[in-house]
């Protein structure tokens, strides 16, 4: 099996097997279902997190604005009303306005928080150091992980404008986000290594041979992009190691021009001649002029 070590930008993403006999057009899919799938995992994470501090999102009509505002409007939630944590609710404000501030207990609030860390766990990015193949059936496993705690917390389900209900529905806008520049489309994906674009029509044999055991990065990257900055000769890890290497040869360097200091040759005690001319008795012979 190819080894392939996926990265976007320099960044790595996770690791993955293939056969050298396999379609490049199933593996580009491939990628970019799993790339994508660790995304929406963190995109969940990150609203569970809110939720489990905040509570469920308010309606569109009632975010951001003060609770006179909302009086005044004559404006009600009802779907706050429904969906109410098990276990009875505890009112933490949102300053941002997003929830309505009525969160779990703390019981149920931990077992929101226990579940995003497993989550995380199974697509960080610590995969890779570990050595750890991703597969597209550990992004389902994550997110089923997520969709149980959620249904555990709140039994009666989530307003249909929660983006977390959002996303588990795969209805998600993410419009005018920094998160729908991330995602890459399966028909956009491109793959690249060596600085040559993995074309679908051929198979991965067709670039890396017929050795199973290769093991290579490649770089996801949306059509049209261009090429991806080629990778460095060395990793940054090493540089640091080199220039840590000549910052200490430099300071030994130094240290031995200070103690290279040679006027103790001058001295009486460093003549090799003493002797012979202390017996000859020609010591401190003066040469001058008449």
């Amino acid at each position: 099996m190819v080894v392939l070590h996926v990265k976007r930008g320099d960044e790595s993403q996770f690791l993955l097997q293939a056969p050298g006999s396999t379609e490049l057009e199933e593996l580009t899919a491939q990628v970019a279902r799993i790339y994508n799938g660790r995304l929406k995992v963190h995109r969940l994470c990150s609203e569970m997190e809110e939720l489990a501090e905040h509570g469920v999102f308010l309606p569109p009509n009632m975010q951001g604005l003060t609770d006179e505002q909302i009086e005044e409007l004559k404006l009600k939630d009802e779907w706050g009303e429904k969906c109410v944590p098990s276990g009875g609710s505890v009112f933490t404000k949102d300053d941002i306005g997003r929830r309505n501030g009525q969160a779990p207990n703390e019981k149920m609030k931990q077992v929101l928080k226990k579940t995003v860390e497993e989550a995380k766990a199974i697509v960080s990015k610590k995969q890779v150091e570990a050595g750890v193949f991703v597969t597209m059936e550990m992004v389902k496993d994550a997110l089923d992980q997520l969709r149980g705690a959620v249904m555990i917390v709140y039994p009666m389900g989530l307003p249909p404008y929660d983006p977390i209900r959002m996303e588990f529905e795969n209805k998600e806008d993410l419009s005018g986000t920094q998160a729908a520049l991330e995602v890459i489309q399966e028909s956009e994906a491109q793959l690249w290594w060596a600085a040559k674009e993995l074309r679908r029509t051929k198979k991965l044999s067709d670039y890396v041979g017929k050795n199973e055991k290769t093991k290579i990065i490649v770089k996801i990257q949306r059509r049209g992009q261009g090429a991806p900055a080629r990778e460095p000769v060395i990793s940054s890890e090493e540089h640091k190691q080199l220039m840590l290497f000549y910052h200490r040869r430099q300071e030994e360097l130094k240290k031995l021009e200070e103690n290279d200091d040679d006027s103790c040759l001058n001295s009486p005690w460093a003549d090799n001649t003493a002797l012979k001319r202390h017996f000859h008795g020609v010591k401190d012979i003066k040469w001058r002029p008449r």
